[in-house]
């Protein structure tokens, strides 16, 4: 009787399981669906500034190892690509998602193309169907933890992708105070650590710890992340603290998010330095933002 008990019991469990999986992909078909059926408005970058002519001439030398990720004939591929590992990281379990992405680096492509082409567009599109609430709370929050579960299981291979010299470079990077969306940080610090900076990375912290920060100790960059304009005041107040606290008097700070995307004059107005619209470009800023500080002084 305890056995048919027992049985019984695990019988119920495997059944709630899989009508849990199942609502969590009939929440994700909803939003799939809304997506396609109400295209979000395309994202347009300024015309070039001032701000971004050096980055941008640095840039253009840049070698790409994946070239055809970049390639128009491919980006379909990559938007059904990006929408599907999505919905596996919503979906299924974490041996799925990182299946998913083993695969792909078993077709030779290096995990920079993965963190920029796969794992960061897919952030943007939970992002996206959240804001528009055409995916719910839960979904959303169980995806993007995920994300940040397989960033640090990729960590130590894609640090090891890249040999660099420890330069001595210290870089700060923190969300706004208030911030919650930390993974777009998560990952531009893999990326200046993979370029050789020490990096100090910090998903939430007051103003005034992070100025007291950058007075006890000697930072090159500051990067800041905000997910909204209307935060931009208080970013902007924050700016100014930082400079007049920091031991650094030729401190770059570099601020990021979907909002400076969109909108790249806002840089310039709240008193930052650069923008960037992931990791890589990040450190190509970082760089740029240290030769001229070395060309003033």
């Amino acid at each position: 009787m305890d056995d048919l008990t027992r049985e019984a019991s695990a019988r119920r469990c495997e059944g709630d399981a899989e009508l849990e999986r199942q609502a969590a992909g009939q929440h994700w078909a909803a939003g799939r669906a809304a997506v396609r059926s109400n295209q979000l408005p395309t994202q347009h970058l300024a015309s070039a500034i001032e701000l971004q002519v050096v980055p941008r001439l640095v840039l253009a030398h840049r070698v790409n190892q994946d070239k055809r990720l970049k390639c128009p004939e491919n980006a379909r591929q990559l938007s059904a690509e990006v929408e599907e590992f999505a919905r596996v990281i919503v979906t299924y379990d974490m041996s799925r998602a990182l299946a998913f992405i083993e695969a792909r680096r078993s077709r030779g492509l290096s995990l920079e193309s993965i963190y920029l082409n796969l794992l960061a567009p897919a952030a943007r599109y939970l992002g996206e169907l959240w804001n528009e609430d055409w995916c719910d709370f839960t979904a959303v929050t169980l995806g993007l933890g995920r994300l940040h579960q397989i960033v640090r299981e990729l960590s130590p291979a894609f640090q090891n992708e890249a040999k660099h010299e420890n330069h001595g470079r210290q870089a700060l990077l923190a969300a706004a105070p208030g911030e919650q969306h930390t993974f777009g940080l998560s990952m531009v610090a893999e990326f200046f650590r993979r370029a050789g900076w020490e990096v100090t990375c910090m998903s939430s912290a007051r103003c005034d710890d992070l100025a007291q920060m950058v007075r006890d100790e000697w930072f090159a960059i500051v990067g800041l992340s905000v997910g909204c304009e209307v935060k931009l005041e208080g970013l902007a107040t924050q700016i100014h603290a930082l400079r007049r606290a920091s031991r650094n008097r030729a401190l770059g700070i570099m601020v990021g998010g979907q909002v400076f995307v969109q909108r790249p004059e806002l840089v310039g107005l709240i008193g930052a330095d650069a923008t960037a619209v992931d990791g890589g470009q990040a450190c190509l800023q970082a760089e740029c933002l240290l030769a001229m500080a070395a060309h003033r002084v």
